[in-house]
């Protein structure tokens, strides 16, 4: 009730602020308003490349303030309440703005009846989903009938929502309730960095520079899942002894870990061992990793662009599954083996077992709008612009 009580009053406080600064007229800028950073980050770039002097305004948080840059046309933006001079600029740009990105769940939007003209745009977070999410989420079973009816309202905010396939469609319509034709098939932005050759490359490079026995050794990443029970016990699941016992000739370990558990940990295989959990990028990691450990993330739906093996380390499925709920079919769904242990992780990456052909086709299915020009398809259709991107594979999926 006390939880319930202080998000009402917030709501009311920026509802009243945000009416009152929509009086004022309406501004040809874009509001971006980033947790995570990816998708706004590749479509901010190529809004900035294909228009000329639009001013653009990023609200963000202290964590990714550093992933954008401040330039006579662009103003970057603290949106968080306790630095109540930013928070406040933050609405009203909110409320002048044409148009409107965002990359997550945000409560304010129950609350901001944007002007008919306003178009508001969902990038998310993920190329696709495991674990379920918005009204699909298990946990929605302890909320009031006053939190689901906010969801809603959030959910109803979107007037597009980009998908990179038909598969995450179906999943969207589910999670937030919402008609097919507010989905835009115009591909995952932050997926463009796949396709790029040199971006790639300059990618390793930076990466054999930061962690040189990257140039003789593989790369396992370990990027497990958030639990929420990791706030109170913070503990890797995975055995690290026996990981460097079995594989410190041939491997270095990557681990990217939730804070809650970050800030616990203790390296004691440097070396080894590095903990990458604050590295800014995760595609940039993925480029540098031969084999992805992890269990109901996204990263896989990136990670199979590049046709490198996956396994997943469910160890605690059942639980998980009846608390947070999974999309069906795990087992099957997944483009790599599904292990319980640490031994089985070994056995795995010995034998080779990783069960690797069934990586593209996972990767076709999941990125089938996604060909390396999502992020200009994205702007061309949200900005209508008359512009020609010559690209085949654009013309055959718009």
């Amino acid at each position: 009730m006390r939880r319930e009580f202080f998000i009402s009053l917030y709501l009311f406080c920026f509802k009243v602020m945000f009416n009152f600064f929509k009086r004022k007229p309406l501004q040809d800028k874009t509001v971006f308003v980033a947790s995570f950073g990816g998708n706004i980050e590749a479509t901010l770039n190529q809004l900035n490349q294909m228009v000329d002097n639009h001013t653009t305004i990023v609200l963000t948080n202290e964590n990714n303030r550093n992933r954008f840059v401040e330039t006579s046309n662009q103003t970057v933006l603290n949106f968080e309440a306790s630095r109540l001079k930013d928070f406040i600029t933050s609405i009203y740009h909110l409320a002048t703005a044409r148009y409107v990105f965002v990359d997550n769940y945000y409560g304010f939007l129950a609350v901001t009846e944007f002007d008919t003209k306003v178009k508001c745009v969902q990038l998310w977070h993920a190329a696709g989903a495991i674990k379920k999410f918005g009204l699909e989420d298990l946990t929605n079973e302890t909320r009031t009938d006053k939190a689901l009816g906010r969801f809603k309202q959030v959910y109803n905010r979107f007037d597009y929502v980009t998908v990179g396939s038909d598969r995450m469609i179906d999943i969207f319509q589910d999670s937030f309730d919402l008609p097919e034709e507010r989905f835009i098939k115009t591909g995952i932005p932050r997926t463009d960095f796949f396709f790029d050759d040199i971006k790639k490359q300059e990618t390793q490079q930076i990466l054999r520079s930061n962690f040189p026995l990257i140039k003789d050794k593989k790369v396992i990443l370990y990027a497990p899942t958030y639990r929420d029970d990791e706030l109170n016990n913070g503990t890797l699941k995975i055995n690290l002894d026996k990981m460097y016992q079995h594989f410190k000739h041939d491997y270095i370990l990557f681990l990217r870990l939730h804070p809650a558990v970050n800030h616990s940990f203790e390296n004691k295989y440097p070396g080894f061992i590095y903990n990458v959990s604050n590295y800014a990028d995760i595609n940039h990691l993925l480029i540098g990793t031969d084999i992805l450990i992890t269990d109901y993330s996204s990263i896989p739906f990136e990670f199979s662009l590049l046709n490198r093996p996956m396994i997943f380390y469910a160890y605690d499925f059942d639980d998980y599954m009846e608390k947070r709920g999974l999309w069906k079919d795990y087992y099957t769904r997944v483009p790599g083996p599904v292990v319980e242990t640490t031994d089985e992780i070994i056995e795995v990456i010995k034998e080779k077992s990783f069960q690797l052909e069934r990586v593209k086709p996972f990767a076709e299915e999941w990125n089938k709008y996604s060909h390396g020009e999502s992020s200009a398809q994205l702007i061309q259709t949200i900005y209508e612009l008359e512009v020609e991107v010559e690209t085949e594979k654009i013309r055959e999926h718009v």
